[in-house]
């Protein structure tokens, strides 16, 4: 059964920085690409970064140069370090990968930035 469970959301004031982890279990980890989106209210998911089985990452335009999207095989985690926040980066994030043809996700993570 595959499961993802996010942590490390919280509040924070604009300027500020957190780290979201995401543990995975039931996925054969190594090979899989990994994912963050996030949702703010009333707009669409949208993908934040991934990063694949070799490392090769994708960032969206508006967190390039301020999220670092980084996995550790052995722990089979995924981590969204998130620098220079901005009240636009406020959203509940999700954990994603596609798996045997799907696509699983995780139950979120509330992040808010906000003075």
């Amino acid at each position: 059964q595959v499961r993802l469970t996010e942590s490390g959301g919280g509040s924070v004031q604009p300027g500020g920085s957190l780290r979201l982890s995401c543990a995975a279990a039931g996925v054969n980890f190594k090979i899989s690409t990994m994912a963050w989106y996030r949702q703010a209210p009333g707009k669409e998911r949208e993908m934040v970064a991934s990063i694949s089985d070799t490392g090769s990452t994708n960032y969206a335009d508006s967190v390039r140069g301020r999220f670092t999207i980084s996995r550790d095989n052995a722990w089979m985690r995924v981590y969204l370090h998130m620098n220079t926040l901005e009240p636009e980066d406020t959203a509940i994030y999700y954990c994603q990968t596609h798996y045997y043809s799907r696509d699983f996700w995780g139950q979120g993570t509330q992040v808010t930035v906000s003075s």
